[in-house]
């Protein structure tokens, strides 16, 4: 696939040095570097799945984060959103994670959106970005989040978790040529998920949505730079209690 987005015109000798094993990597090199510098990711949530993913993209040398999250920072939340620290409880999940971003990445703009994105709102908080990664826990708010992209016709990399399980796939309704347009609504039909289970209902395992934000950010990764191949029309399937890891065929039904 073609990469997303043009790279800049060169980096700073402090950003050669630090990003040097990706200079070396196959499908990156130091002009994917490059094109990685000059992306704008949104992310929605600094959670369980935000966490990782912010630290993977900050680390990875992204240019800018838009990170857009109206919660604050709980003692519950150290189980598994690891951008936090106990000396954050009380503090917007925005503020922590933008810390977290500059630690590992000094030369990463952060972008802090602290306010809920909703139906209203959502096209104008991701209006200016290069692709969204969607870490947010309620299904109003992916809907939202995948209608946007769909309308904004932004890359949507996606994925849910709960208990043992969880999900990951790219939505992408005008995806470049050779590639079916996939949305939201090919995998869960409007009306056809209701509201699952909060995490404080029936718990999360916090060691999953690690790796489940290492998939989200590792494609975001491949979108940027024109990597491997997207996993747009497949899903990957996670059960983490049997140590299974299926890859599912997944067939766009909403029209292009």
């Amino acid at each position: 696939m073609r990469p997303l987005v043009e790279p800049v015109a060169s980096l700073a000798p402090e950003e050669l040095i630090r990003t040097a094993r990706h200079a070396v990597l196959a499908g990156i090199g130091e002009e994917g570097q490059r094109r990685l510098a000059a992306a704008r990711i949104a992310v929605i949530g600094a959670g369980g799945l935000g966490s990782p993913v912010l630290l993977a993209l900050a680390a990875a040398g992204v240019g800018e984060l838009v990170v857009i999250d109206d919660d604050v920072v709980e003692r519950t939340n150290l189980q598994r959103q690891l951008l936090h620290r106990v000396d954050d409880i009380g503090t917007a999940k925005t503020s922590s994670a933008a810390r977290a971003v500059r630690d590992l990445s000094p030369l990463t703009a952060v972008r802090e959106v602290a306010q809920r994105l909703t139906p209203d709102n959502a096209r104008d908080l991701l209006a200016d970005a290069d692709l969204v990664i969607d870490g947010s826990d309620t299904f109003d708010t992916r809907e939202a989040v995948a209608a946007a992209a769909e309308a904004l016709g932004i890359p949507l990399v996606w994925g849910a978790v709960q208990e043992w399980a969880a999900q990951v796939t790219v939505f992408w309704s005008t995806p470049p040529a050779g590639y079916a347009p996939i949305v939201l609504g090919d995998l869960f039909p409007p009306g056809s998920a209701g509201e699952p289970p909060t995490c404080a209902q029936v718990g999360v395992l916090g060691s999953l949505c690690v790796q489940v934000g290492g998939l989200l950010a590792t494609e975001a990764i491949k979108l940027v730079t024109g990597a491997g191949e997207p996993l747009l029309g497949r899903l990957v399937v996670i059960d983490a209690l049997r140590a299974r890891q299926d890859v599912i065929p997944l067939i766009g039904r909403t029209p292009a």
